[in-house]
């Protein structure tokens, strides 16, 4: 049996991340410095390896290009991630890669086209934040999930951290897995993924349903990881979940 190492680490990321993410197991924030224990803080924590290639290489070899009749975005992604892509035990090297993406994708140039105007600079904030933790959650090829966080339960993880509503909690889901995919987004997120090893998969429908996501690799079984979802999701959401705060307390 492989024995999976479990010490905690700490991590300086370019910006502060809201104190609040303290509120749940395993998690410590003091400013821009972010502590994860991994016995604390994952529900199932099975591989402390991830695929990752460094962001710079992402934007300056594979943001610029475009699809062709010959070579579709896909293509060109799981072309770049298997010239460069790295295997890292590196929880730090995860989550400083994974904030350089979602600082990227959620930028605030994008707000205008959005159509909620609901949504602001703070909100895109949230999501940069709970989707560089979310980097963490890991899928085999064989479909098999391995890793799983407070954070695969986006909704229930924000109203613990944010205070959100259930309302508001469900339309940030939106932005994160769908309000933003017009084509042009689409492409955007497929090539920004590569730098985290794969693309971002979802288990949720149309309406958020806690299904989460995770940026899985290209092949993997998408049949075996719907039914591994559908087992544990009820239970580890009502965990999550016991972590909320009574902001009128």
């Amino acid at each position: 049996m492989t024995t999976i190492d479990t010490t905690a680490i700490t991590v300086e990321l370019p910006e502060a991340f809201d104190p609040r993410w303290s509120r749940l197991p395993g998690l410590q924030v003091e400013g821009r410095r972010l502590t994860v224990d991994p016995a604390a803080y994952f529900f199932r924590f099975e591989s402390n390896t991830w695929l990752v290639a460094d962001w710079e290489l992402v934007e300056s070899r594979l943001l610029g290009l475009d699809e062709t009749t010959e070579s579709t975005v896909e293509q060109l992604a799981l072309d770049f991630i298997k010239d460069h892509g790295e295997s890292t035990s590196d929880i730090a090297r995860v989550l400083t890669t994974a904030y350089e993406v979602y600082s990227y994708l959620f930028r605030e140039e994008h707000l205008a086209g959005l159509g909620l105007p609901q949504i602001t600079t703070d909100h895109l904030r949230m999501l940069r934040e709970a989707a560089t933790l979310m980097a963490l959650n890991k899928v085999e090829l064989d479909g098999h999930i391995s890793n799983v966080g407070p954070c695969w339960f986006f909704p229930a993880a924000t109203s613990v951290v944010f205070e959100l509503d259930d309302e508001m909690g469900g339309t940030l889901d939106e932005v994160y897995h769908g309000g933003w995919f017009n084509e042009h987004r689409r492409i955007e997120s497929i090539k920004a993924h590569a730098a985290l090893g794969g693309r971002l998969v979802q288990g949720c429908q149309s309406v958020p349903d806690q299904s989460g996501g995770v940026v899985a690799p290209y092949g993997a079984s998408m049949a075996a990881f719907r039914g591994d979802l559908a087992a544990f999701k009820a239970g580890w959401i009502e965990q999550v979940h016991a972590h909320r705060v009574d902001p009128a307390a």
